[in-house]
């Protein structure tokens, strides 16, 4: 595979972008003063033949995504902390994602199958008593993220959201990098995490009905530990529907999940496409060297680089 067929791709962070490539993954945060601060993440490389199999190589790919993604994640939070004279100990920012977890897993699997179980209970078949149970866990979760997209820090995210996509459809149509280019493209991806978890949500609906039959808490139990094979699943079909996005019944098929993307991307301004650009130009540069050099450090959060704004 060539450097330009190469799927790049980022994740909008707090008042920042992280973009990833073949070599690492540089997460980039605009300070209030317009300079930037940056960390550069290694990624691991994927040797081992059972990260390339069918299912198994989607399941490695979550996991390095999701490492990478808390590591930015938990980055921008440093640096914007810094700022505001807030610090949060590492053992706080732990127990906040456990108990955000167990909250997700409550609402989004437990509630939704606790009320279809209810509406089975009344005579519903099994089968109409799954799609319930599908439609209330995607309303509950298009409700969740247009209830947050009105809290002003959000939707800044999805702004940078936004512009994250922008950068890498400029790049991917062999656009030139700066401002004025990227700023006309869509803000829509094929390979947004958006479309994948509606993806997730209509595959674990078919691979769900595999355990339709069991009692109400065994059927959770079973759906809970069923999440990495569904999300697996899902990422091979986002990953082959983009790969013939292309083609227009492709496009057409993929309506829905693309339209979800409006309600976590905003239009982003100048700044903050500025801010996506400098992310994903080290992450090339990066993958044009045979080794990657290590990026010196301040000392004003470990592992930033003090950067100017690209414009």
């Amino acid at each position: 595979m060539s450097e330009q067929r190469f799927k790049y791709g980022g994740q909008a962070v707090l008042e920042g972008v992280m973009m990833r490539g073949r070599r690492q993954a540089t997460v980039v945060v605009r300070r209030a003063d317009g300079s930037f601060a940056r960390l550069d993440l290694p990624v691991p490389a994927r040797g081992a033949r059972w990260q390339q199999l069918p299912l198994l190589r989607g399941f490695a790919a979550l996991i390095e995504a999701f490492t990478i993604g808390r590591k930015a994640l938990d980055f921008s939070a440093s640096v914007v902390a810094a700022e505001e004279d807030e610090h949060i100990h590492p053992l706080v920012q732990h127990l906040i994602f456990a108990v955000t977890l167990a909250i997700a897993i409550g609402i989004f699997v437990v509630l939704p199958s606790l009320v279809a179980n209810f509406i089975g209970q009344m005579g519903a078949p099994v089968l109409l008593r799954e799609v319930i149970e599908a439609l209330i866990n995607v309303s509950l979760a298009v409700a969740y993220i247009a209830a947050i997209g009105r809290i002003p820090d959000i939707g800044r995210v999805f702004g940078y959201h936004g512009a994250e996509h922008k950068v890498i459809n400029a790049y991917e149509a062999g656009l030139p990098l700066t401002v004025e280019s990227v700023r006309q493209c869509s803000r829509i991806h094929p390979r947004c995490g958006t479309s994948f978890l509606l993806a997730v949500a209509l595959i674990g609906f078919l691979i769900f009905l595999s355990v339709a039959g069991l009692p109400v808490w065994q059927r959770i139990i079973a759906r809970i530990v069923l999440i990495p094979l569904v999300a697996a699943v899902a990422f091979e079909a986002q990953q082959l529907a983009a790969n013939y996005y292309h083609l227009p019944w492709v496009r057409w098929l993929l309506g829905p999940t693309l339209a979800a993307q409006y309600l976590t991307t905003r239009e982003p301004d100048d700044d903050m496409i500025a801010t996506a650009i400098a992310a994903f130009e080290p992450v090339l540069a990066a993958d044009q060297l045979a080794e990657m050099q290590p990026a010196p450090l301040t000392d004003v959060v470990p592992g930033i680089v003090d950067t100017r704004p690209t414009l």
